[in-house]
C-alpha cells in the first residue's frame, strides 16, 4: 500500500508515475536549453521577493496606497543604498586588493621574505605557495587598479568565448541593456506580485487544490521564515566579520569579511574561510614582523566573536523556531541544481529544494503520521 494515498501500485498506476518522471526530466531539460533566457526572469523573481516586504510596509505603514509609486520608491531607496555603500566601500575593496597585490610581488621576489615564510611552513607548502603567487594570472588579479578592470578580468575568465564576439563599447551596452531587462523584470513584478499571489489558486484544477495549496503553505513558511532570515544574518555576519578583520589590521578585511558572509547562506561554511584567513595573517606577520601566531591568534578571537554573536543572538532572534534544512543538504543542492541548469540552477536551488522538501513532508511524513494516529 502507498503511504501517500493508501492506493496499490498497479500497472497502470506504474505507468502513470513513470510518464511523471518522464515528464519532470522533459521540464528539467527545457529548463535548461531556455537557461539563459530565464536567467534575467529568475534574478528578478527572487529580487522580487525579497523587496516585496519593503513596497507592502509603504503601502501599509507609509500609507502609500498607490501601488506604483510605493515599488518606484521602493527601487529608488534600495537603488540608493546601493550607491552609497559601492562609494564607500568599492575605493576600499580596490585598496585592499592593490595593498594585497604589493604583497604577493614582494613575497615573490624578496628572498628574505621567503626565508620567512619557511620558518612557519613546510619547505615544500612554502614552495607551492611562491610558484602559485609568482604567476601572471596572480599577479594581474592583483595588482588591478580599477573595478572596470577587475570586472573585465573576470568576464575573460568566465566567458572567455563570448568576450572574444564582444568588448569593449559593444560589451557595454550588452551588460546594460541586460541590467534594463532585469529591472523591467522586477518592475513588472512588483506592481502585480500580490494579485499574482493571490489570483494563482485558480488555475489548480479544483481536485489538487488541497493538496497543492498545503505544498505550497509549506513551502512559504519556510521561505519566508527560513531564507530571508538566512539572508538577513548572512549579511549581518558578513559586516562583523570584514569589521572584525579590520579592526585587527587583516589585509583583504572587507573582500574576506563579505566572502564569509555569503558563505554564511550555508550554515558553518564559513568554517572554510580560515584557511583564507590563516593566510592573510602570515601575509600581515610577514610584512609587518610581527608574530605570525599572534596574528593567528586575532584572527581566531574574531571568528569566535562573530559566531558567538550569531549563535546567540541573531541566529535565536531572527530566525526563531523556523524550518531549517541540514547545511549538507543544502549544499547538495546547490551542487545538483547547479550540474543540472548552470546559473539558473543556482538561483533556484534553495527555492526548489524547499519546495521538494515540503512536498515530502506534506504527502509523505504528515499523511504516514495521520494513518498511524488512525491505526492507533
Amino acid at each position: 500500500m502507498s503511504i501517500i494515498n493508501n492506493k496499490p501500485f498497479t500497472f497502470d498506476r506504474v505507468v502513470r508515475i513513470g510518464i511523471t518522471i518522464l515528464l519532470i526530466w522533459g521540464i528539467i531539460w527545457l529548463l535548461g536549453y531556455l537557461s539563459d533566457v530565464l536567467i534575467p526572469f529568475a534574478v528578478a523573481l527572487i529580487l522580487a521577493y525579497f523587496l516585496n516586504p519593503l513596497v507592502r510596509f509603504l503601502q501599509k505603514k507609509v500609507r502609500l496606497r498607490n501601488r506604483v509609486i510605493s515599488v518606484l520608491i521602493s527601487l529608488i531607496l534600495v537603488a540608493g543604498l546601493l550607491v552609497l555603500a559601492s562609494w564607500i566601500i568599492i575605493p576600499m575593496i580596490i585598496h585592499e586588493i592593490s595593498h594585497m597585490g604589493k604583497l604577493l610581488a614582494q613575497l615573490a621576489n624578496d628572498s628574505n621574505l621567503s626565508q620567512q615564510l619557511a620558518q612557519y611552513l613546510p619547505a615544500d607548502i612554502g614552495a607551492y605557495i611562491k610558484d602559485l603567487i609568482s604567476k601572471e594570472e596572480v599577479q594581474k588579479l592583483f595588482n588591478t587598479d580599477s573595478v572596470g578592470d577587475l570586472t573585465n578580468l573576470a568576464i575573460k575568465k568566465v566567458l572567455p568565448g563570448i568576450w572574444s564576439v564582444f568588448s569593449g563599447a559593444i560589451s557595454l551596452i550588452i551588460g546594460i541593456f541586460g541590467m534594463l531587462i532585469i529591472l523591467l523584470y522586477l518592475i513588472f513584478l512588483l506592481l502585480d506580485y500580490d494579485n499574482i499571489s493571490k489570483n494563482w489558486v485558480n488555475l489548480i484544477p479544483p481536485d489538487y487544490r488541497e493538496s497543492i495549496l498545503g505544498v505550497i503553505h509549506n513551502f512559504k513558511f519556510a521561505m519566508q521564515n527560513y531564507f530571508r532570515a538566512q539572508a538577513l544574518i548572512a549579511s549581518i555576519v558578513g559586516v562583523l566579520f570584514a569589521i572584525g578583520f579590520s579592526i585587527i589590521g587583516l589585509p583583504m578585511a572587507i573582500v574576506l569579511g563579505l566572502f564569509i558572509g555569503l558563505l554564511n547562506m550555508i550554515p558553518y561554511l564559513q568554517i572554510i574561510a580560515i584557511v583564507p584567513a590563516a593566510f592573510l595573517a602570515l601575509m600581515y606577520s610577514l610584512e609587518t614582523g610581527s608574530n605570525f601566531w599572534g596574528m593567528l591568534g586575532l584572527v581566531a578571537i574574531v571568528f569566535a566573536v562573530a559566531q558567538t554573536i550569531q549563535d546567540g543572538f541573531l541566529t535565536p532572534k531572527i530566525m526563531g523556531k523556523a524550518m531549517k534544512l541540514n547545511a549538507a543538504i543544502i549544499l547538495l543542492s546547490l551542487s545538483i541544481w547547479g550540474k543540472l541548469l548552470g546559473m539558473l540552477g543556482l538561483l533556484i536551488a534553495l527555492p526548489m529544494t524547499y519546495l521538494l522538501y515540503a512536498y515530502y513532508k506534506r504527502l509523505v511524513i504528515d499523511k504516514k503520521e495521520e494513518l498511524d494516529s488512525k491505526v492507533t
